[in-house]
């Protein structure tokens, strides 16, 4: 440590700080002093790799830099162990190796663009894809020419952290990415609010007379007050900018930064000098508007990111395993195909595999959509994740880990969101291109002036700057989008992806799951007929006297059928078939027609022709009733069809449901075009072939096997009541159970899709003026910042139009 009043000596290495010099890391919570750029980019590794403890428990500092550099790098090599990498590496079909990482530092997509070409040229890479919703990668490498540690290091040598993917320590990173955020958008907020009220008041001075004084001293104050704005609020600007600019690319953040470095820059010396002009004003509120969106931008992606990982959820910590006769409690992650396993009821399906003893009901609605449980006996397959509702059951287990459905929809739903459209990517690199052009029109500016009028240079070329910054621009898009997706929320459609609007006004095409979808998710008797033998009143009751002792969906409905149900005696439940039980001497049993008829000899009497659950009651004299079993069509789903035909609109469904219940719902609510007995894999295929013929597809589901085709839809809207993996998956969520609201997003898009288009119509006329102008000398540079201002107040008061999106008429 130095001795006070002397220069500090560098944390990392102990030798004197030169003075002047500014190379600091945050080590263990402080700001640490270093003596030049490799000390800092040293001790920042080590921070980033998180190998803090180094230097709480190092006996003396390193008497040269470069000697820490191996020890801090080596600590990667661990990855590279088979032991670590049990628990996280995989294999593809080609014997490469697998990964899934986490990538801290991404800010825009073209961070993505520039990690994926980055990794993708090291030799042995096979393909490198990132996430950008969840920040999640995964790396394909052949590990005879390459290891691990080598592709960290390689993204870590370009200015960001990659280390395998860790749950907990993606929902840390996650908090503290979005606590920082808030306190710089907060200090911003404050700021700008603050140096506004003073630059009012100066602003008035100018017509109505200040005293030079009271001018000095306002200045004096917005400049102390806007410091914390620029070096705190606006150091993730500045930071990523020299990156960017490292990398030779130009982002957006490189004239956001000149422009705020600048104006500040010019501003302080103005303060100085005491004349001249002062932008602390455009300074902060130009960093307060961006961080705004920014921060709703990071608040989408990271819902969508920790939803994403519920499916890994479904599947239990323990099961309970049977090795020679014994139970033993196991962790999920030891089972191994072979395992026998027991699965009591209410227990959730540990891995997938086939029954050998027991019969029961199982409950898939999570992972197929089916509304009733399906009965299971020996011989028949299950599904991990799936949940067991009425007896104990022993299966063998035959997929475990990877190989698992619930790991085949992951892998499905991670491959459907990172073949999205990357229209974020595409239009990064166009602003890239957008802003080096006004960087040369700047430059070319102030070259001329040079030579011209040196003493009007700076100010000419800062009048250019920020003229031209793309504050406009950048706002086109996201203040149009946070005025409709509030009003819509308000609606009830919630937006929860920044794209969704954009891409739902130039829908063509739109696919409703069934179950839970158009229909309420919700069994009821549509129909009860007697058989003759019978009245309809005694059929309820013996029917309900029967299913006492069942909690089954079917037992429910029935039981609410019949205000006076029968007693009977010696019920009895056949698993997955029904019920049994005498009265008066006589055996009766309802449930499946096979099961129910095999009492009084197996003759099945012809079903009716109503689509639905068809259930039997019969006795040892023959068959009593047929009840028939509907999950009815949501009140206003045939209008809601109608509405989006309307509008032009293709619609169809795309159902996991059998064939005779998904054609009746679609000619029930006027829908012509209709799929059944689809698996996640098949409605994500379909989904492809209609996106391959050019159309536009919006998907609408609520279960967790509609989450790959969620993801892989252009636009995907999850019902609120729905599964939470089916709202991670999805850009909207209708809060609403009115499928009506569908009808007011489409319009809400649509105009939402104008207004963006006359926003950046006045961003481009606006530069297109005032660039000449201001190269001309003709703008000051307080013009130049009103102007900005004015340009920026323009897009947002023409985005609050979209506030009235329920009172106004349809959008062309």
């Amino acid at each position: 440590m130095s001795e006070p009043g002397t220069d500090p000596d560098c944390f990392h290495c102990g030798q004197p700080v030169p003075p002047g010099a500014s190379y600091r890391v945050e080590i263990l919570g402080e700001r640490q002093d270093m003596c030049c750029a490799g000390c800092q980019a040293v001790a920042q590794a080590i921070v980033d790799n998180g190998l803090d403890d180094f230097y709480r428990h190092r006996t003396a500092p390193a008497p040269q830099a470069r000697e820490l550099v191996p020890e801090a790098l080596k600590r990667l090599d661990l990855y590279d162990s088979p032991a670590i990498q049990e628990g996280f590496v995989g294999s593809d079909e080609a014997a490469h190796k697998t990964a899934s990482l986490i990538l801290e530092g991404i800010t825009c997509a073209a961070c993505v663009w520039l990690n994926e070409r980055h990794v993708r040229a090291l030799p042995g890479v096979v393909d490198f894809q990132v996430n950008y919703s969840t920040h999640r990668a995964r790396v394909v490498w052949d590990d005879s020419r390459l290891q691990l540690s080598d592709i960290l290091k390689a993204i870590a040598s370009i200015g960001y952290v990659a280390h395998p993917f860790d749950p907990g320590r993606q929902e840390a990173l996650q908090k503290k990415e979005r606590s920082a955020a808030l306190r710089r958008l907060a200090v911003a907020g404050l700021g700008a609010m603050q140096v506004m009220m003073l630059a009012v008041a100066m602003y008035a001075g100018d017509y109505s007379g200040m005293d030079d004084q009271l001018r000095s001293f306002m200045r004096w104050v917005s400049l102390l007050l806007t410091v914390p704005v620029v070096f705190y609020s606006a150091q993730s600007f500045f930071v990523s900018a020299w990156r960017d600019l490292r990398r030779l690319q130009f982002s957006m953040d490189v004239p956001v930064s000149l422009a705020i470095g600048g104006a500040f820059s010019a501003s302080v010396w103005h303060t100085l000098q005491g004349q001249g002009e002062v932008y602390y004003d455009s300074v902060c509120m130009f960093t307060f508007f961006l961080l705004a969106s920014r921060f709703l931008e990071q608040g989408a992606r990271h819902k969508a990111g920790q939803a994403a990982e519920a499916l890994v959820k479904l599947l239990p910590a323990v099961a309970t395993r049977i090795v020679d006769g014994r139970h033993q409690e196991v962790a999920v992650a030891e089972l191994a195909p072979g395992d026998d396993v027991m699965v009591r009821p209410g227990d959730t399906v540990p891995a997938d595999g086939t029954v050998r003893v027991g019969e029961s009901s199982v409950d898939e609605s999570l992972l197929t959509g089916e509304s009733l449980p399906r009965p299971k006996a020996p011989g028949d397959p299950v599904t991990g994740g799936s949940v067991n509702v009425e007896s104990p059951l022993v299966f063998r287990v035959e997929k475990v880990g990877e190989d698992t459905l619930v790991s085949g929809i992951v892998r499905l739903l991670d491959r459907a969101q990172t073949e999205k459209p990357r229209l974020a990517q595409l239009a990064d690199r166009v602003a890239g291109w957008f802003v080096f052009a006004l960087l040369v029109v700047a430059g070319g500016v102030a070259g001329w002036w040079m030579m011209t009028d040196p003493s009007r240079a700076f100010t000419i070329t800062l009048s250019v700057l920020v003229v031209t910054c793309p504050c406009a621009l950048s706002l086109a898009t996201p203040t149009a989008i946070t005025a409709a997706t509030g009003t819509l929320t308000r609606l009830g459609l919630l937006t929860t992806r920044g794209h969704a609007l954009e891409t739902l006004a130039q829908a063509t095409t739109v696919l409703f799951d069934k179950t839970g979808t158009l229909t309420r998710g919700e069994l009821r008797l549509a129909r009860a007929i007697p058989l003759g033998a019978v009245d309809m009143a005694r059929a309820k009751a013996l029917a309900a006297g029967l299913e006492l002792g069942s909690e089954h969906p079917v037992a429910k409905v029935l039981l609410a059928a019949s205000d006076v149900p029968l007693p009977l005696d010696n019920l009895r439940s056949r698993p997955g078939r029904g019920m049994a039980g005498e009265l008066d001497g006589t055996t009766y049993r309802i449930g499946a027609p096979e099961y129910a008829a095999a009492i009084y000899g197996g003759v099945v009497p012809p079903s009716p022709v109503e689509p639905g659950t068809q259930v039997l009651l019969s006795s040892t004299e023959g068959p009593l009733a047929w009840f028939i079993l509907e999950d009815s069509p949501r009140d206003d789903a045939a209008d809601a069809v109608a509405l989006l035909k309307a509008q032009g609109l293709k619609v169809a469904i795309c159902s996991g449901d059998a064939e005779r219940p998904v054609a009746a719902v679609a000619a029930a609510v006027g829908i012509d075009s209709w799929q059944s007995a689809m698996q996640p894999a098949d409605k994500l295929e379909y989904v492809h072939r209609l996106q391959s013929a050019g159309e536009v597809v919006v998907m609408v589901g609520d279960g967790v096997n509609d989450a790959p085709v969620l993801a892989g839809a252009q636009v995907s809207v999850a019902m609120g009541s729905g599964a939470q993996l089916a709202h991670a998956s999805a850009d909207m969520v209708m809060l609403s159970e009115r499928l009506a609201i569908l009808a007011q997003g489409f319009e809400g898009a649509r105009r939402t899709r104008s207004i963006i288009r006359q926003n950046l119509a006045w961003a481009v006329l606006y530069n297109a003026a005032a660039v000449p102008l201001a190269a001309a000398g003709l703008v000051a540079p307080w013009m130049a910042a009103l102007g900005m201002s004015a340009s920026s107040l323009v897009v947002v008061f023409n985005a609050l139009r979209l506030r009235q999106l329920g009172t106004a008429g349809p959008a062309r």
